[in-house]
């Protein structure tokens, strides 16, 4: 799988031009123009252009994307041409639509980015991170939350196998693997999903990629006094011209996610102050022995 710009990155780099066009077109009154401005004579709302500077939308006439290109003050055929072509490409249907039955709209936009980028930086208080998980894991996890959240035989079915292809894709991309620093806390190793056989897969599962150079593990421990995030937290980090991007899981099982630098800086912080906690990534592997040895014992 090489590392191309897929159709959500696609759709990211078309909306983050568009803003700077946007931002530094102005109105008669000599300030930046506004989007209920920039969409007057389209067919398109505030809400729609919102949606496509932040890529989560894309043209789909591209006679309004000419007609804003033309207010914002841009006339070389090139430069039109460019954006044209990469609203096009953004059309594309993405690996994850297969499984759109099944994942929620916020979190088929991430998975379309993931793979795309550089490095990801990713904490788990709970569980064992997706990325990180077997197949036996993750179907454990999800045939847990079954009754609960009231899900189907077929959402576990095609959530397992949307997760390993999500493994796959960011840990075997070829020729460039993504870059993973991962932080998992010493509760989610220690909380028992699916029986003592599937965790002991698990932690040779882990510490097989902990020792894989592009991917590094580390453990907070129960002991650390240090800072540690309530909840989860996975920073992506791309190349070129797309921002970092911060994606957090919240109460109503949804996701929520932001590139606003502040917020990027503040879950850097959060990261890196749980790093620094954290026991040296070479220890991760013995630590993982110690736990499936008192997995025996008990």
């Amino acid at each position: 799988m090489a590392a191309t710009r897929g159709p959500t990155g696609r759709r990211l780099e078309l909306g983050i031009q568009l803003r700077e066009l946007r931002e530094s077109a102005f109105m008669d009154n000599g300030k930046p123009m506004t989007r209920k401005v920039a969409i007057h004579g389209t067919k398109l709302s505030e809400a729609s252009l919102q949606r496509i500077e932040t890529g989560r939308l894309n043209f789909r006439n591209v006679g309004d994307l000419r007609k804003l290109l033309d207010k914002y003050g841009v006339n070389d055929p090139d430069v039109i041409d460019a954006l044209v072509d990469l609203n096009r490409e953004a059309t594309r249907q993405e690996w994850v639509t297969r499984y759109r039955n099944n994942v929620l709209p916020g979190m088929r936009g991430f998975v379309g980015l993931e793979a795309e980028a550089q490095e990801i930086r990713l904490y788990h208080p709970a569980i064992v991170h997706g990325l990180l998980q077997t197949e036996s894991y993750a179907r454990a996890v999800f045939e847990n939350e079954k009754p609960v959240e009231e899900t189907t035989s077929e959402f576990v079915r095609n959530n397992v196998a949307l997760r390993m292809e999500r493994k796959e894709r960011v840990l075997e991309r070829d020729p460039d693997p993504v870059k993973v620093r991962a932080v998992l806390g010493e509760a989610a190793l220690r909380y028992v999903i699916g029986g003592a056989d599937i965790m002991r897969n698990q932690y040779d599962e882990i510490a097989r990629l902990s020792v894989l150079p592009h991917v590094t593990v580390q453990v907070l421990p129960l002991s650390s006094r240090g800072y540690r995030a309530s909840s989860d937290l996975a920073i992506l980090t791309f190349p070129d011209r797309l921002p970092p991007m911060v994606q957090v899981d919240n109460a109503w099982g949804a996701m929520s996610s932001s590139d606003r630098p502040k917020e990027i800086a503040r879950f850097l912080r959060r990261f890196d102050a749980m790093v620094a906690s954290a026991l040296p990534p070479e220890d991760t592997p013995e630590f993982l022995q110690r736990l499936a040895k008192e997995l025996t014992s008990h």
